[in-house]
Parts: structure tokens; C-alpha cells; sequence
């Protein structure tokens, strides 16, 4: 496995403490579907779990598969680390 630069783990921990973020709102919605306050708190990390993804796949490829993320060329699905790997 090649050598992964320290950039690769902080943008993967923020996606992760993003996702964290959204799942736990998500659960809240799903029985406080009237709270506008968390409303906007979901919107405004699913907002930013674009970004963060679009920052993350711009240096080091893609993150999921099926359409949910680019290929660059050549095709680069193969290049590791993945990101279960790390």
C-alpha cells in the first residue's frame, strides 16, 4: 500500500464526524420531524458533507460506487487505499 499523506486522514475524519453528525439528526427527525432548528442543523451538515466529499475525491478519488461518485481517467476505482482501508 503507498504511502497516504496526513491531508487523506483529516478530510476522512471530518467526513466521518459529518456522517456521525447526520445520522444522529436523521434519528431525531425521524420522531421530531416538526423542529425546524434541527432541520437547519441537517441541511446545513448535508451541505457540508458535499463539500467535504467534493475536497476529499478531488485529491484522492472516489469514495463510494454506483454513480455516487466520479471515476477520474484513467479509470481509478483500483487505486489504493481504499477507504475501508485506512
Amino acid at each position: 500500500m503507498k504511502q497516504v499523506p496526513a491531508e487523506y486522514y483529516q478530510l476522512m475524519e471530518q467526513l466521518q464526524a459529518v456522517d456521525f453528525v447526520l445520522v444522529e439528526l436523521t434519528l431525531y427527525l425521524d420522531t421530531h420531524n416538526d423542529d425546524l432548528e434541527a432541520i437547519n442543523q441537517f441541511n446545513h451538515y448535508a451541505k457540508e458533507r458535499k463539500h467535504l466529499k467534493k475536497a476529499f475525491e478531488s485529491q484522492f478519488g472516489p469514495l463510494q460506487q454506483y454513480g455516487n461518485s466520479y471515476s477520474g481517467f484513467p479509470w481509478n476505482w483500483d487505486d489504493t487505499p481504499w477507504p475501508w482501508q485506512v
